[in-house]
């Protein structure tokens, strides 16, 4: 998320007008504090996941986190900062990107141990895209910004290694989103996208302000509470409206995951709010309508959130998965705290101290990852 001069969120980067209250969150989620909540609801414990500290190699900040598979996941965060582990997280690597010292790289997206994807969010200039066909030995600049304060890219999502959208926030009424089909030259789409609200973008927090499934249909999630969903790649958009308050400076819709092309999740808050709001929402129609479901026990704002078995696989484009179990099984992370809900949202379960994370993803039920402030990653198992 951004905040724009006018304070609008989303529009210029997640910390930049309210840094310090961020930071405030941040620094008091750096020691595990109890939870505020009362015991988990739902599931028994005995399904409760295994949660295992690992080591990034960084003391920045990780926004984002993007699983191959169980063994190669990429992880990115401020500073020029990303990550890289090829054995499932035993070990890991950080380093930063040459000349990029200062970008925040708020979105990551691993393709394969040589392949990734990097999006710095930042006003002007300071959006772009780099990618790496060696494995981080080097970095192609493949997209900037124009020099304009009000350009400012928050998150991409990928239907293929070389097929992408880039969220932009709106810019004189309209939104200056990115496609590619070839992975190397992104270009505007905006007119196909309904016209930009006053002062709305998305939130740049956790890289999943886009969500995409099987090779067509995409999802984007508004700091004014509304999501754009597209079933042809991009070339036409429908508006609707969610539950969840936004438009204020610091609330909205941060973050968005589908699981088939009609079952999903949408995530958000006030990231300035003590307690808990109605924070989390689902669709059972492709994002065309949508219900507030129980409140996950994660004060201020969900970032980010993601369901353990992903979206659908491309097979599955034209057909739903109506399973329980696993299927609906998701977890939800912010500053505040981190909460898992076994049934798409009826009931929450709190991960007592897991504070200070910023963005989730999985690659299997077995295998997911948390990563936050202070380079801290933890790997998550069902």
């Amino acid at each position: 998320m951004n905040h724009r001069r006018n304070s609008t969120p989303g529009l210029q980067g997640i910390l930049i007008v309210v840094a310090a209250a961020i930071a405030s969150i941040a620094c008091s989620s750096e020691a595990p504090a109890p939870p505020r909540f009362g015991p988990p609801t739902g599931l028994h414990q005995a399904n409760s996941p295994v949660t295992t500290p690992q080591q990034s190699g960084t003391l920045n900040r990780l926004q984002a986190v993007s699983p191959v598979d169980e063994d190669v996941v990429w992880a990115s965060g401020v500073g020029g900062t990303y990550a890289l582990t090829t054995d499932g997280g035993e070990t890991w690597a950080s380093h930063v990107v040459p000349g990029a010292e200062k970008l925040q790289f708020r979105d990551v997206q691993g393709v394969s141990a040589k392949v990734a994807y990097l999006l710095s969010a930042g006003p002007g200039t300071d959006s772009r895209i780099y990618q790496t066909e060696d494995g981080g030995k080097s970095w192609k600049l493949q997209f900037q910004a124009p020099d304009d304060p009000n350009s400012f890219y928050d998150c991409f999502a990928f239907w293929s290694p070389k097929r992408a959208l880039v969220m932009g926030d709106g810019v004189n009424g309209r939104f200056p989103v990115l496609r590619t089909k070839d992975g190397e030259t992104w270009k505007d789409i905006g007119n196909n996208l309904p016209a930009a609200q006053d002062g709305e973008g998305a939130f740049a927090a956790s890289g999943t302000c886009v969500a995409t499934q099987g090779s067509r249909r995409a999802w984007i999630v508004t700091t004014n509470s509304r999501i754009f969903a597209t079933t042809d790649g991009g070339d036409q958009w429908a508006a609707h409206a969610t539950p969840i308050a936004g438009g204020t400076g610091t609330a909205g819709v941060f973050t968005v995951a589908f699981r088939d092309r009609s079952h999903g999740l949408i995530g958000g808050g006030d990231f300035l709010a003590a307690g808990t709001l109605d924070n989390v929402a689902r669709s059972k129609d492709g994002g065309k309508t949508w219900q507030l479901t129980a409140p996950a026990p994660v004060p201020g704002a969900v970032f980010g959130l993601s369901y353990t078995r992903g979206s659908g696989d491309e097979e599955e484009e034209d057909g739903e998965q109506h399973g329980d179990g696993v299927q609906q099984t998701a977890v939800v992370t912010g500053p505040g705290g981190t909460a898992w809900t076994p049934d798409e949202g009826n009931s929450w379960n709190s991960l007592p101290g897991v504070t200070g994370y910023w963005a989730v993803a999985f690659a299997s039920p077995r295998a997911g990852w948390l990563v936050g402030t202070k380079g801290r990653i933890l790997r998550i198992s069902f």
